[in-house]
């Protein structure tokens, strides 16, 4: 499928394809209701909070469910810019941000944790927003676990985080293939990424292969040598993936270059991660550029900044004033622009990625990322409640 030439979003080239709710109707036709399908793929399978229902995803993205606040939504047109603001301003009164909004978009990378440590002073600034009757979600664009292990990982962490509050770039997968009726295809997805995607699409009934499944294998490449792919894949999803290797590569571009209609779908576009507390690490845009690289194709994003999630949220939960919703990460040309592209308060920490000289044009913004302002920045969310030890 190829690349919508579409008006860019804030901090994406313009040759990224983002699934908004207003595109034609053959790239979001609604799915019809159906019973969400249990994963039989093997005993501990996530299930009853963590089953997709596609009509309720159905109709948050393929209905339009609300005009932006930069204007109506059109065909043909994605997450349009918004004029940028002239500077982001320092958070010193909190009851700026806490006393306007009622919904808070929590990244979890950077913003919560760092790799496998927890943020110092999170779990009480979580605990005080909670008890001023605050609804939290956490929106995460790393693809490595599913929402089920996610919510694992913040139950280690000493986080009491609901199943129905955490959507990851996984989910978003699952969910775009379930809302264009991948399944009825009769078609499988190749994925380059770890469990988290295909715990998610088992979910969904989409059936699947590579993954970790082939994070050791290598092909042949001596005289005659050659990568045998399934011909039924009619998808390529393109997650993080820390075993990536050459024969994942090659079975990539021979599926997108060789088999009919195969979709290149991307998680996200992230250039760096946090696999650790002691530094950053390359991001899913690594693994994305090598597959467009090769293949000459540009991917259908699902991750923020689309604004699959937040439609989906907003749907779900009968949210209709999202200016009453403040989007908080720690990355410019996602969260940031997610959160200005859909009509959300947006809140920058510098616990991650982006450095306070970056925000204020006192080094050269990284590309992507040139005139994206949040209205306020923090050092870390514990800025919300300067009593807060940390």
């Amino acid at each position: 499928m190829a690349a919508r030439m579409a008006s860019p979003a804030v901090g994406l080239s313009p040759a990224f394809t983002l699934i908004s709710a207003s595109q034609p109707a053959q790239r979001l036709r609604a799915a019809p209701a159906q019973t969400p399908v249990q994963s039989t793929a093997s005993a501990g399978r996530p299930s009853g909070s963590f089953l997709f229902s596609a009509s309720a995803f159905g109709a948050a993205v393929a209905s339009g469910l609300q005009a932006s606040r930069f204007g109506k939504r059109r065909s043909g047109t994605v997450c349009r810019a918004t004029a940028v603001l002239n500077n982001a301003e320092k958070l010193a009164v909190p009851a700026k941000i806490l006393d306007h909004v009622d919904i808070f978009i929590f990244d979890c990378d950077g913003v919560i944790w760092r790799g496998d440590s927890l943020i110092p002073g999170i779990p009480q600034v979580i605990a005080n927003l909670r008890a001023e009757g605050k609804k939290l979600f956490f929106v995460t664009n790393n693809s490595t676990k599913s929402r089920a292990g996610y919510k694992s990982k913040f139950t280690s962490l000493g986080l009491d985080v609901q199943p129905e509050e955490i959507f990851s770039s996984s989910f978003a997968a699952a969910a775009y293939l379930e809302q264009t009726n991948f399944k009825q295809t009769g078609k499988k997805v190749y994925i380059i990424g770890e469990k988290g995607i295909g715990e998610e699409l088992d979910l969904v009934g989409v059936p699947w292969l590579g993954a970790e499944a082939d994070k050791d294998h290598q092909p042949n490449m001596g005289s005659g040598g050659r990568v045998e792919v399934d011909h039924n894949v009619g998808a390529v999803v393109v997650g993080f993936d820390r075993h990536i290797n050459y024969y994942k590569l090659q079975y990539a571009q021979l599926c997108l270059n060789e088999l009919p209609g195969c979709e290149f779908i991307a998680t996200n576009l992230d250039r760096v991660t946090h696999l650790t507390d002691a530094q950053e690490w390359a991001g899913n845009g690594t693994m994305v550029g090598a597959v467009s690289g090769c293949t000459g194709r540009e991917p259908t994003l699902v991750g923020k900044p689309a604004p699959l999630m937040i439609d989906y949220i907003s749907k779900k939960y009968g949210i209709t004033d999202r200016s009453r919703i403040c989007m908080v990460g720690d990355r410019l040309d996602t969260d940031i622009a997610f959160g200005r592209n859909n009509g959300l308060k947006t809140c920058l920490t510098l616990s991650g990625v982006t450095s306070e000289d970056e925000l204020m044009d006192r080094v050269p913004r990284k590309k992507g990322t040139e005139g994206i302002q949040p209205e306020f920045y923090v050092e870390t969310i514990n800025d919300f409640y300067p009593g807060v030890a940390r």
